[in-house]
């Protein structure tokens, strides 16, 4: 049940994001005196609708995102000779209305990121561990593993690793491998793997307050290349140990509602950074998701569609992590944010751009005392337009048959 509920609140959390991203666009479009003639929630049949003023107002009957009309969005429009055409105003107020849209989920993102601050535990900044973003610039405070090597069903193959034979403990803090001082677990994980296997090799540690030494025997494994898990595994020198929290500090804070606001910022922009990069990764993981749906493994960072963020927000339901719902919705409202601004037609930042084409190329035709040539004919750009949606329309298509036939899971 749970499971049901996390899904059916994700896809409610984005039906109403893009509800409100055409609502971004009506009301700027509104205010500015261009004519709006349709706001509707869902496609298809039409469930309900009511007119006021120059709009009618609706709800039809698939819930698959909404539209609204503006009238005259160019000039070849069948619309464009109203007086109160959107290709009528200024290029700045185009601009504005066409970006609404966008920042209206940038502007949800951030009151989610922000309402997750202020009424979840959120992660304590000076005790991240193997949460930072760079776990190998952390403190060396240790876990010590009870099984040194997994087999391939997730079962203990070898247990009792070299660490937990020679006595080091979990929340342990490694100060020194040998003769070399360790500042960071970055420096803990290159001298272990720089050592020879059975050979002992002394440990210095902190604990509770005290130091000690403890001679530790590594043990020969395959690992992957430091900060590259993927990469090919070599055998190294392995002591059956990982990266830990400081056991001083919680690993949790709260925040009350004015201190999150700069939580809530800093959640936003490195979300954001991440999107930047997941949306130039886009054309490799496509190989990655035609492997998935012929029966190969599903890379869980591989992208997902309103399918498969609604499966993923099943899994965190029955885990009861709704932070983490939250703070998924807001991810996927900055994705929407950001890939509706990219400069291709039929997308918001197509148009934009080709408002701003038009304006300096006027700009520079006037400084040329040249004739301007007008605005730019639409039905030209048709043959780039329907290629963008054919090629984001079958991204789409695959992506939803990967989240169906091999969806990513929690539980895998």
């Amino acid at each position: 049940m749970l499971g049901l509920l996390g899904i059916v609140f994700v896809a409610v959390g984005i039906l109403i994001s893009v509800s409100l991203h055409e609502a971004g666009h009506m009301g700027t479009a509104k205010g500015f005196g261009m004519r709006v003639t349709r706001y509707f929630v869902g496609f298809g049949p039409t469930i309900f609708s009511r007119r006021k003023g120059d709009t009618e107002y609706g709800v039809k009957a698939l819930p698959l995102g909404g539209f609204v009309k503006i009238v005259g969005m160019t000039p070849q429009d069948e619309d464009a000779d109203d007086k109160r055409a959107m290709w009528r105003f200024p290029v700045w107020k185009r601009t504005i209305v066409m970006a609404a849209g966008s920042i209206v989920h940038f502007i949800l993102a951030f009151l989610i990121f922000w309402g997750v601050a202020a009424t979840a535990a959120m992660p304590n900044p000076q005790n991240l561990g193997i949460h930072a973003e760079d776990p190998l610039t952390q403190p060396a405070y240790i876990y010590v593993a009870d099984c040194l090597e997994p087999d391939k069903e997730g079962n203990c193959a070898v247990a009792d690793g070299p660490a937990k034979t020679a006595g080091l403990a979990t929340g342990d803090k490694i100060t020194q491998l040998g003769t070399v001082p360790i500042n960071n677990y970055g420096d803990l994980v290159k001298g272990i793997r720089s050592l020879k296997s059975a050979q002992p090799v002394d440990v210095t540690v902190m604990r509770n307050g005290a130091t000690q030494t403890i001679t530790v025997t590594p043990k020969e494994a395959e690992r992957a290349p430091i900060g590259d898990p993927k990469g090919a595994k070599e055998k190294v020198a392995v002591m059956g140990i990982g990266l830990d929290f400081d056991p001083a500090l919680p690993t949790r804070v709260e925040y009350n509602a004015i201190e999150s606001f700069p939580v809530g910022a800093s959640l936003m922009g490195d979300t954001f950074m991440r999107v930047i990069e997941a949306i130039k990764k886009f054309p490799e993981k496509i190989p990655g998701l035609w492997t998935a749906i012929t029966g190969g493994e599903r890379d869980p960072e591989s992208p997902v569609s309103v399918v498969g963020a609604a499966r993923i927000g099943g899994d965190l339901a029955k885990l009861h992590q709704w932070p983490a719902i939250f703070a998924m919705i807001a991810s996927l409202n900055l994705f929407i944010g950001l890939f509706n601004l990219l400069p291709l037609l039929p997308l918001d930042g197509g148009h934009i751009a080709i408002a701003w084409f038009e304006r300096v190329r006027s700009w520079l035709y006037s400084k040329m005392k040249k004739p301007d040539p007008g605005r730019v004919d639409y039905y030209k750009l048709m043959p780039l337009t329907y290629t963008v949606i054919l090629i984001f329309g079958a991204f789409t298509v695959l992506t939803i048959t990967a989240d169906i036939v091999n969806p990513i899971s929690l539980f895998k």
